[in-house]
């Protein structure tokens, strides 16, 4: 397993809500997780099979600003 970090938007309970049907789907319930508390909005992904890329189209797709971290 490897872990992505992201730095994100996803700022609050309601964006965590928004995207967590997308990231569910893509990595899988408890595989990902996003530090509000950071200034950074942090989102740590670990995954065996997914990209870099394909994180970043899912979170887009949800509506959310995503970039390397």
């Amino acid at each position: 397993m490897k872990t992505l970090q992201f730095k994100t938007n996803i700022n609050c309970g309601g964006c965590i809500k928004a995207v967590t049907p997308t990231l569910n789907a893509q990595a899988g319930a408890g595989n990902w997780q996003v530090d509000t508390a950071n200034p950074d909005k942090i989102l740590t992904v670990t995954t065996d099979k997914l990209t870099p890329a394909e994180v970043v189209q899912a979170v887009e797709q949800a509506g959310f600003k995503i970039a390397a971290a």
